[in-house]
This record gives C-alpha cells, structure tokens and sequence, in this order.
C-alpha cells in the first residue's frame, strides 16, 4: 500500500466497547499504539467476538477496546505514521501531523476511563514478554502518582514476571543532556528536548488521575504473542470484577528493573559493538557501543541494556541502561 493510499483510508478510531448493567471500573484497552505491533490487535478482536457471541459478557463497569491505536501507521505496516505517538501524547490545538490528530480523540477516550491496560510487541527476537510500570506514589514534579497499589495488582496479574519500572525519570535525564547539545529548529529535534516528548499513553493517563499498565508481549513475529496479550486482557477483566472470569494467581516471584539512564544515537555511524538484546547484561566498563570517531560507548556499572535500538535516529534513544529495584510489587 503506498502511504497516499494508507492516508486515503485513516480517517477515523474504532472502537469495541461494552457496558455492564452494574457500577464498575471503566477498563480501556489499546493496541497498535505503534502499527506494527499487532499481537494485541488480534488478542481484542478475539475478546470482541467472544463478547458478541455470548461467550464472555461484561458484567459491572465498562470495557473500551481500540484494536489499532494509529491506522496511519497500522496502514504502512511501521512503528509511526507521521511521528511516534507514544510520545508527545496531549491534546493539540492546533495539529500539526497525524498523531496530533489521533491524540485529540485519543486523549479524551483515556479521559474517561480509570484504567488502562496498552498491548505492545518489540523487535529484538529471543526476549522474553515484560510490563511496564510506573513510579510509586509521590507528589514531586515529574511524574506525580496516588495509585500504585492498583496498578502495580494490575502488573501482578497480566502475566509477565519481567517488570520494568523509571521511564520517565531515565527519560528526563536524556532530555537534560540533549539541550545542552547544538540543535536544529526542525519540529522533531524541538520534540526530543521537550519532557513532555516522553509522554506516552501511560504517563498521559497517570497524569489525568488513573492508572495504567503496559505489556510488552513477546517479539513483534512471535506466534504465542497474541496469546500473552489476550491473557492479559482476561486477567484484567477478571481482576477488575468487569466480567466472570477465573483470577489467576500472580506470578509467584517478579524480576523489578528500574531503568536508570538513557543513551542516544547522535552520528548515522554511531554502532554497537554487538547485536544487543533488551536485558542483556553487562559488566561495568564493557564496551556497548562505538561512537563514528571510535570513542567507545560503556556500561557505567553491572546493569542491563534496554529497549536497544540500532536503526535510531540521531538525536534519539539508542539504549537505556537498568539495573535491579528493590521495589515489590505486592506486599
């Protein structure tokens, strides 16, 4: 499909949603965020057609299911349609792209739900699934939160004993050392050294007083990922009370990972010195990366390389580093 033809049919957000005859938790469920990542696309199209024929009924509260959060993208078979849109995800007056477009319906659905459960795939083969949390409570200024304690049940129950938590605090910092890097006026190097560019469906919805996990579920290839991603949606649905269905335990011990800084690409020849899986472990003072004037790239301590990205941009991430929490995620 050529992107002409792609823009020719992205013309408005579908949604499944579905109301039980009781007060309840308002449940949403997004997928395709990045339109190449479709396992959880598939896991909401299975949860709807169960819910149509009668197989599962919503009781109490509501479910909201976008199965493809950016056609755009979704379209061209690609992580974006015009940009990322978990990132910079707000409201826009006056849209400039896309997912500008998208965010003014998107922002008000995330609105007027309390929770959210966001379905996402990754590249990098041989990883296993893994969620994504956020801070503990506090009332700072970065990323304040009163409701860890349901979102970390959440985390609990969805599946993953991977969970990574520090996005937006790891985030804050790369913001911090890009400004003080030579840039250009263009629209996308103005969005890498905004804070707010770190804002994805996640942040955007702890900001507006709910709570929100996101599930990693498998590689974006991996067969079994839309089996991750449909268990997920069950086990929130189950530990919401929205529908009868069977809890299941938590995961009996969870691996926490905090992310601690990010590093970004800034040449096209800037390259890694391997072929880096998310939570390959490295030792202090091992070689990650190499910059294009041969400067080598190292681990500041004992950690994990994350979210990898050789294909990155100049200007945006190219790893992050993590290391073990001692957060817990039920007590």
């Amino acid at each position: 499909m050529t992107e002409a033809e792609a823009r020719a049919q992205t013309y408005h957000l579908r949604t499944h949603q579905f109301f039980g005859l009781r007060p309840g938790p308002r449940l949403i469920v997004l997928a395709a965020v990045h339109g190449n990542e479709v396992c959880g696309m598939h896991a909401i199209e299975r949860v709807a057609r169960e819910l149509t024929e009668g197989a599962l009924r919503i009781e109490r509260g509501v479910l909201t299911m976008v199965p493809v959060t950016n056609p755009l993208a979704n379209a061209l078979g690609q992580r974006g349609g015009d940009r990322n849109l978990n990132r910079n995800l707000r409201p826009a007056a006056a849209p400039q792209d896309f997912e500008d477009r998208i965010a003014n319906v998107l922002c008000p659905l995330l609105d007027a739900h309390d929770a959210l459960l966001d379905l996402h795939s990754f590249l990098a083969a041989g990883g296993e699934p893994f969620a994504l949390v956020g801070p503990p409570d506090n009332d700072g200024d970065l990323e304040p939160f009163a409701r860890s304690a349901e979102e970390s049940a959440l985390a609990a129950h969805v599946g993953p004993a991977r969970i990574v938590e520090g996005w937006m605090a790891a985030y804050d910092r790369g913001v911090r050392r890009r400004r003080q890097r030579p840039g250009s006026a263009e629209r996308q190097h103005l969005l890498n050294n905004d804070p707010n560019y770190g804002v994805g469906t996640t942040e955007y919805m702890r900001a507006r007083g709910g709570y929100a996990v996101t599930v990693e579920c498998g590689q974006h290839e991996d067969p079994a990922a839309p089996e991750v991603a449909y268990r997920a949606i069950m086990q929130a649905l189950a530990l919401l009370r929205l529908a009868p269905v069977p809890l299941a335990p938590p995961v009996p011990r969870h691996e926490v990972i905090r992310l601690v800084d990010v590093t970004d690409r800034l040449h096209p020849d800037d390259t890694f010195v391997r072929a880096w899986s998310s939570f390959d472990a490295v030792r202090a003072g091992e070689p990650i990366g190499r910059r294009h004037d041969g400067t080598l790239v190292t681990a500041p301590a004992d950690g994990r390389v994350v979210f990898p990205n050789a294909r990155a941009e100049p200007g945006q991430e190219w790893f992050y580093f993590a290391q073990p929490s001692a957060r817990t995620l039920l007590d």
